[in-house]
């Protein structure tokens, strides 16, 4: 039996890994959870599964939560803010963290993780974007697995098993090419919020959806298959597959490309995470080969949406390039969801800070935290008006 603690339990892959969980519940325990703000939607959660420990971000939402609890009489223990999250990532009973929280916060509570020896169910971009290095180098010298679950990089890992990488000639990352495939620079300057987060295919959160309509989400897996898979960049290509149906292929010396295909359900990757080396029963819909009329794929438009050029040139650069560019996509993308800048905005802020800042080539994760925290300041103190 696996004792889990679950990072953003409330967010879309929060949400979708306790279905999981619940289609295999004698295998698992839920030992720790987080969330943000949203404490309504951690009652239900600690009524059904009973965590020992919850920690909120959110100082007030944790006092609310705390009283509830207390006038319940649940003996859940809540706690607050980071030292909550790095608190139960790294409880000794537990044997596997599922980080899926958005953005930099999900970094410092991994790394804590995987210096308590704890294998990571990886959802969490941020963390391998903005400090690959440090995580991989943790993982490997805390003999700590990384298992991906995104669906592009769960099914390269899948794709890899029982093969050497040395024979691995290139991986070939999918997209579906988000919800303005096909439009032109002009007619991506009216873009509202609500249109981004419009995805043809998958289910997600609204910073995701956004980044996957700019493309920035591809960008940001290509850096992680670097880190995660140990590949050059020169050996990772983006193909836009419109269908969704192949989540990615990895080609090999001898010419043969062996690819992962499934319906578009975040479980599946999900499942295979929380219960490898082993295989479950599909808590997924199978694919029905009869009624699937064609398979097509494009090569990616990175002159329209350029956050993918972007991205790659700050993998390439590596260093705190990407935490740089990372950062700021994550407060580009929330202005625009606020309304607060154009959605063709996002690309120059990001392109504006990777010119400001100084790139360094070995940063600590101290630095990378820093460059961070300065990168967001200035976004903010430039582009966040009322």
């Amino acid at each position: 039996m696996k004792k889990l603690t679950i990072l953003g339990v409330t967010g879309s892959i929060g949400t979708q890994t306790l279905d999981v969980i619940r289609s295999d519940i004698k295998n698992f325990i839920i030992i720790g959870i987080s969330a943000n703000t949203n404490y309504e939607k951690i009652i239900p959660i600690i009524e059904e599964f009973k965590p020992k420990y919850v920690a909120m971000m959110d100082e007030e939402a944790s006092l609310k939560l705390k009283k509830h609890c207390a006038l319940k009489k649940y003996p859940t223990e809540i706690l607050h803010g980071l030292d909550g999250l790095n608190y139960i990532s790294t409880l000794p009973e537990v044997d596997l963290v599922v980080t899926s929280v958005v953005g930099m916060i999900g970094l410092v509570p991994t790394i804590k993780a995987i210096n308590s020896g704890k294998d990571i169910a990886l959802a969490n971009k941020e963390t391998l974007v903005a400090a690959g290095e440090l995580v991989m180098e943790a993982a490997k010298k805390n003999n700590v697995n990384i298992l991906p679950v995104d669906s592009e990089h769960g099914a390269i890992f899948q794709c890899l098993q029982g093969n050497k990488l040395e024979n691995v000639n290139k991986i070939i990352i999918t997209a579906s090419g988000g919800p303005f495939r096909g439009k032109s620079r002009q007619e991506l300057i009216g873009i509202r919020p609500e249109d981004a987060i419009k995805h043809p295919k998958w289910n997600m959160g609204k910073k995701i959806s956004v980044d996957s309509s700019t493309l920035m989400n591809k960008g940001l897996e290509v850096i992680e298959a670097h880190w995660l898979f140990g590949v050059d960049y020169e050996n990772i290509q983006v193909v836009v597959h419109p269908q969704s149906v192949i989540h990615s292929m990895v080609e090999y010396i001898d010419g043969s490309i062996i690819a992962q295909m499934s319906s578009t359900d975040m479980r599946l990757p999900i499942q295979y995470a929380i219960n490898y080396p082993k295989r479950n029963i599909a808590v997924i819909d199978k694919l029905d080969f009869y009624n699937m009329s064609s398979l097509t794929f494009e090569k990616p438009d990175s002159d329209t949406f350029k956050c993918l050029k972007l991205a790659l040139k700050a993998g390439k650069m590596g260093g705190n390039m990407p935490a740089i560019m990372n950062a700021a996509n994550e407060v580009a993308v929330a202005l625009f969801l606020d309304y607060k800048i154009k959605y063709l905005q996002i690309e120059d802020i990001i392109e504006k800070c990777m010119d400001k800042f100084d790139h360094n080539i070995k940063p600590n994760l101290e630095e990378i935290l820093d460059v961070d925290l300065k990168v967001r300041e200035y976004v903010k103190n430039n582009y966040d008006k009322e």
